[in-house]
């Protein structure tokens, strides 16, 4: 934390962050039965700015999530659903022309279109040509949209959270590793136990919890959390192992990267090693931390990195998932350290 602050001021800082979280994600847990997991790392990623892809079957309640978690922190939501025939222009808005004064006057204006929302829910992103995909590749990377030469500010916060399911392949498109790289985080969303089932059909049955959700932090408070995760102290040996662990995902010169060489096609790029900070930080803070630890970043590395690898043909035959590959890379890279 800043070191302008007094210790006392650090702490409560420190200890009101911690309450905040805890209390979203108590919050989502009322309405969102069995995935407390997912909504956990999804308020992670929330608060460390950065995009989240959803992946997980039809059902599971990724849609009702989000619209949730809007609710719950006063940022409006817009929704894009994602078909083959969808636009760019449908995405990021396009120039009309308006004729004014009894069509004396004739001028051309911009409408804006609905990536220009703090939080954008994609559903079935991989249902759309590559074409409109990449519309959103500016947006997400450079929080603006380009139209007839102009660039139109996003409002900031803005996310991108989209939802993709992992078994469909007739008319999908994947989406290319370029854009893949831009999401900080990619979460699996798993079916839920018996018990959890069972509970939802008291909760959802017959009504829509999300839509009755009061704010419990608001849009000013978000933004103060937000920056304040920006303060959190990273030691340096805390970012060579973040650097160590980035690297371990590719095959070095001296052939020592054992797993990689045998699985990896592509490791993970430098957004990867921005990604384990940044995430680190927030899970510092929600554990009540004011410095990431080791800990932090191995919590965080299967969500930061899986979709940032490329394994080799060899791998895919045998149906080696990248979640296996990792766990293996993070298993040595812990070792590695705790010989140092």
């Amino acid at each position: 934390m800043n070191t302008v602050q007094s210790l006392d001021q650090i702490e409560n800082c420190i200890t009101r962050f911690q309450a905040d979280f805890l209390m979203l994600r108590d919050r989502l847990a009322q309405v969102i039965v069995g995935q407390d997991e997912v909504i956990d790392n999804l308020i992670i990623a929330l608060f460390a700015g950065g995009h989240v892809l959803l992946e997980g079957l039809p059902g599971l309640g990724k849609t009702h999530l989000i619209k949730a978690l809007a609710s719950s922190i006063e940022m409006p939501l817009s929704r894009i659903q994602c078909t083959p025939d969808l636009m760019p222009a449908d995405i990021t808005g396009s120039e009309i022309l308006l004729k004014m004064n009894n069509d004396a006057e004739v001028r051309i204006d911009f409408r804006k279109g609905p990536v220009f929302s703090s939080m954008v829910l994609v559903d079935e992103i991989n249902r759309t040509t590559p074409k409109t995909q990449s519309a959103l590749l500016e947006a997400m990377q450079e929080s603006q949209v380009t139209c007839a030469g102009i660039s139109y500010q996003l409002p900031q916060p803005f996310w991108v959270i989209a939802t993709q399911n992992p078994i469909e392949l007739e008319g999908t498109f994947p989406l290319p590793e370029a854009q893949l790289d831009r999401f900080l985080f990619k979460i699996t969303v798993d079916y839920p136990s018996a018990d959890s089932l069972f509970d939802m059909i008291g909760l959802v049955l017959d009504d829509e919890p999300a839509e009755h959700l009061s704010t419990v932090l608001s849009a000013a408070r978000m933004k103060e959390m937000m920056g304040e995760a920006r303060q959190v102290v990273v030691a340096d040996s805390v970012k060579r192992a973040a650097v160590a662990l980035i690297l371990a995902t590719h095959d070095n010169p001296e052939g020592k990267n054992v797993i990689a060489r045998r699985h990896i096609r592509y490791g993970a790029s430098p957004r990867g090693l921005q990604a384990l900070i940044k995430a680190g930080r927030i899970k510092a803070l929600a554990n009540g931390c004011g410095h990431v630890a080791i800990e932090d970043i191995h919590d965080v590395a299967l969500l930061a990195l899986r979709h940032r690898i490329l394994l080799n043909m060899d791998s895919e035959l045998d149906n080696i998932s990248v979640d296996e590959v990792l766990l293996q890379i993070l298993q040595t890279w812990r070792k590695n350290l705790s010989h140092h």
